[in-house]
């Protein structure tokens, strides 16, 4: 599915794709909460990414937990 956002066009189904594979993988290690709720730093990173080009779900979902990680260093979650 295609959604257009201003002048551009996003995959959803790619893009959520590897939200649900980097959220369920910071799920399991305990850095996200167990609960249903969308993370938006964390899809925020994803989509940037699809919008600088990376169009590998794997690719970005592997990126994301790798930004979302070393963010949280840096300022951890309350």
């Amino acid at each position: 599915m295609l959604v257009e956002r201003g002048v551009r066009v996003m995959n959803a189904g790619l893009v959520g794709d590897a939200y649900a594979i980097a959220s369920n993988y910071l799920r399991r290690t305990g850095a996200l909460p167990d609960n249903l709720v969308t993370d938006e730093r964390l899809l925020e990173i994803i989509v940037q990414m699809f919008r600088n080009g990376e169009v590998n779900k794997i690719r970005l979902a592997n990126k994301a937990i790798a930004e979302f990680e070393a963010l949280q260093q840096t300022s951890p979650l309350d």
